[in-house]
Order: C-alpha cells, then structure tokens, then sequence
C-alpha cells in the first residue's frame, strides 16, 4: 500500500514536472495576445507620433534646408551631397537592425537612437544663430551643416528596420492599405499647414532669412521630441520572440461603405476575435531566406534602379526654381505645398484602391506617370505662363502620383518579405535604394554644376528615361494574394454594369 502510494505521488510529481516544462515551452512560443484595444491605441499614438516628426522633418530637410544651402552659395554638388547623404546612412540599416534585434524593446531602442539623433540638431541651430550675426566664412557653415545632417541620419538609419518591423507587427495585414494610406494623409496635411507658415516665418524674420532658419530648427527639435513622447504611449514589442497578426476570416468583415471614424482608421468588426500572437523565428538564416527568394530579389532590383532615376533629378527641382529661376522661396514652398496637398487628397484614395487590387498594378500605372513627370519640366521659364500655370500643375500631378508609389512601394515591401525576417529584409531593402539613391543625386549634383538651365533640362530628360527602365523589373514581381488583370478589370465593370441594368429595368418599368 504504502509502495503503491510513493508510486503514484512519484509518477503524479513527473507528470507535474511534464506539464510545467510543456507550459513553459508554449508559453514561450505563444505569448500573451495583444488585445485589440492596445492595437487601436497604437495606430492612434502612432499617428500622432508621425504629425510631430513630420514637422521635425520639414524644418530639418526638404526645401527649407535647400533654402539655407543657397542663400550660403552652397554648389550643385553639395546640394546633391545633401541629397545623398540620407539615403547613404541607410548603408547602415543591417548593423541597426542586427543591433535591435538583440535588444528585448523596440520602444527603449527607438527612444535612444531618435532621441541622441534629433538632439543633435540643436548645436547645429545655436551654431547658425551665431553665424547669422557673424557671416564670415559661409563654406565652413556648409561643411558643418554636411557633418551634421552625416551624424544625425547615421543614427537615424540605426533605428529604421526596427521602426518598420514594430509598426508592420501592430498593423494587421489586411488593414495597412487604409491604415498608412490615412497615417500618410494625415502627415500630408500636417505639412500642407506647416510648410507654407514655416516658410513666410523664415523669409519675414526680422534678423534675417539665416537666422530665422536657425530658430526654426530649435522649434524642430522640440516637435521631434514631442514625437517620441506619443511612442511611449504605443504598445513595446520584444524582437526576440516575433509576432505575427493572424485574423480570422471570419473577424474580418469591410462594411459597405465605411468611413474613418478615427485615427486609427480600425473599425470594432475588424479587430474582434484578432490576435498578435507571440511565435519564435524560423531557424532558416536571413540571408539564406534572401538569396533563395527570386521575388524578394526582384522588388530589390525594382527598387534600387527606381530610387537611382528618381534622385536623379528630384533633389534639383527646388534648386532649379531657386537658383535658375532665381524665385523667392515664398513662390516655392507654395508650389511645395501645392504638391503636399495633392498628395494628402490621393493619399486616401490610393490606399483603399491597393486594398482592393494590390499594391504592383498602382506602382506599373503610377510609375509611369512619374516617369514622364520630369519632361513636362522641358521649356518651363520664369514667364507668367510658367510661374501662374504650369509649375502649380507639375508639382500638383507629382504630389498626387508620388503618394501612390511611396505608399505601395512600403505595402509590396511588407508583402514580399518573410514575416520572421522582417527586420534584416528591410534593412536591406533600405541600404540597397539608400546608396542607389545617393549615388543618383551625388551623379545629378555632378551633372548639374556644369550645366546651365537647359543642361539642368538635360538632366531631367535623362531622369525620365532610367524611371522608365527601372519599371521593368517590377512587372515580374509577384505580389502574395495578388488579381489578375481580368479580376481587377472585372471588379471595376460589374458594379457598373449593374447601376446600367438596374437604371434600364427601372425606365423600362415606367
């Protein structure tokens, strides 16, 4: 009896010993759900986060900062060195990702990296402050600015593919076309508002264009802190164990007619009975993944050729108009802000449209309108035709078709890239365009210090004609879940083909 009793506690003590190691090893593998709360409130301190950066941003690049070049005698070729030097600190997005990825926070890592970064603009500001007061040597101030812009996007590439994997395991699959489509909206229009003021307030400041600029960028660091801030308030994901957002069929049900009620965009049926479950990562290695994946290689083939055509010219637009043309910056950030409000109309429009037929046959369609965009910049002067027509029209049709491409080329990268790589493949993704790009604007800048205008049309023409070559590659590109062209065209004729019938019924009626 007694034997028979030390058996059974023995054997009921191993069975124990069995299911804690079992409910140790799942717990591991599958942690707790993050709640469909959490999810919308992310999305929503997400977008808040995205208006303050943007206007971090705009101070701290684009034309404003163009502007500044300029008014220092700043060349062609430091202007595309300004260009550059963004996209060629994404060399470092693998480091970055290898480093976040051994971290347990992508909250306290994004935090750091974006934190030291945009501080580091505030010596910058003091030190053009000061200039402004003694402009003694204004190739010294450009050279600093150069260092400036080199450290601070170094360490801002750091943080990149850690920042993407974060928001695309927040975002569930089937919502990214609406969701970034109105984050991105909302981030155009909070520069269709800024850019305009920012600008009349540099050009008007009492102590001058340069000084102006100076207080200008002390205003974005404080607005890019401010940022970070709403990224403490977005649920933290730990990159040693990886999440996948899996949404029942069933959960998920788009109502007719659905408007944004919110933010975040995320409708309740949406989000019922969804769930962000903790699994680890498969041990097939990140660069093995990439070399066996023919359709991963070909969207970075796209990609790089892409982002070498578009640099090219783009960082010489604003160059062209204030340099050339010799127009005041007040007549270019509005052009500038026309863009962005064309930009922040299709914005929306773009997105429920990549929901409905994918994101390859928006970047075919809208690429070649962007690729022929830089043409139309042939014969434009500084006539009354030109200033009144033409470069409102350019700069409106290049806000509206360039939403479309930035916001699929993000989609399709989502799309193509194995959810367990998510980080390392888009790493990748960022340096290959990254030196593509820099290297298109460092050859543009080299190009156009010895042109004039018409070799600046030159250069625009040679813009257009690589854009067209780098389309190539993508029509092999083959994106998960992707129609047909017979069921795109179809989804589009039916509903009309059925107002049609229904108005001939009811007149027959009559």
């Amino acid at each position: 009896m007694t034997d028979s009793l030390e058996e059974t506690i023995s054997l009921g003590q191993e069975i124990s010993s069995t299911v804690l190691a079992l409910e140790s090893s799942v717990s591991k593998s599958f942690s707790t759900k993050i709640s469909k709360d959490e999810i919308r409130s992310s999305l929503r301190a997400s977008t808040l986060d995205g208006v303050f950066a943007t206007i971090f941003s705009t101070i701290t690049g684009g034309v404003l900062l163009s502007n500044f070049l300029v008014e220092l005698e700043a060349t062609p070729l430091q202007i595309g060195m300004l260009a550059s030097i963004p996209m060629m600190a994404n060399l470092l997005q693998p480091l970055g990702a290898y480093w976040a990825d051994r971290t347990t926070s992508r909250q306290i890592y994004g935090l750091w990296v974006y934190g030291i970064s945009r501080l580091l603009w505030l010596p910058l500001a003091i030190a053009i402050i000061v200039f402004s007061w003694h402009p003694a040597h204004p190739q010294q101030m450009i050279f600093a600015t150069l260092a400036a812009m080199l450290v601070t996007h170094v360490l801002g590439a750091m943080g990149s593919a850690s920042w993407l994997s974060w928001l695309a395991t927040l975002v569930p699959r089937r919502l990214r076309g609406r969701y970034f489509g109105f984050r991105n909206s909302i981030f155009s229009l909070t520069s269709l508002v800024s850019l305009p003021l920012l600008g009349v307030a540099i050009s008007h400041w009492t102590g001058g264009s340069i000084q102006g600029f100076g207080v200008m960028v002390i205003l974005g660091v404080v607005t890019g802190l401010i940022s970070l801030g709403f990224q403490l308030q977005m649920t933290d994901v730990n990159p040693q164990t990886y999440c996948f957002a899996t949404l029942e069929p069933a959960s998920i049900s788009k109502p007719e007619n659905s408007d944004i009620l919110d933010c975040s965009i995320v409708q309740e049926n949406e989000l019922e009975n969804s769930a962000i479950t903790v699994t680890e990562a498969l041990p097939e290695t990140a660069h093995r993944s990439m070399l066996n994946n023919s359709n991963f290689l070909l969207f970075l083939l796209y990609f790089g050729a892409w982002a070498f055509g578009l640099n090219l010219c783009n960082p010489f637009f604003n160059l062209y108009l204030l340099d050339n043309l010799a127009l005041d910056l007040s007549w270019v950030t509005l052009y500038n802000t026309l863009g962005v409000g064309a930009n922040l109309l299709m914005l929306l429009l773009w997105g429920k449209l990549a929901d409905q037929i994918g994101n390859r046959p928006i970047l075919l369609i809208d690429g070649i309108l962007v690729a022929v965009t830089p043409l139309l910049w042939l014969g434009t002067g500084a006539n009354s035709v030109s200033l009144w027509l033409w470069f409102p029209l350019l700069h409106l049709l290049g806000g509206g078709t360039g939403a479309g491409v930035d916001l699929c080329i993000n989609n399709l990268q989502l799309a193509v890239a194995p959810m367990q790589h998510h980080t390392k493949y888009f790493a990748i993704t960022a340096a290959i365009a990254g030196v593509s790009g820099a290297l298109g604007a460092l050859v543009g800048g080299w190009l156009a210090q010895f042109a004039d205008a018409g070799g600046m049309m030159g250069l625009f023409a040679l813009s257009s004609i690589l854009r067209l070559v780098a389309l190539l590659p993508l029509v092999w590109v083959q994106e998960p879940q992707q129609r047909s062209l017979r069921q795109t065209l179809q989804r589009f004729i039916q509903p009309a083909q059925s107002r049609f019938s229904g108005s001939t019924v009811e007149a027959s009626t009559k």
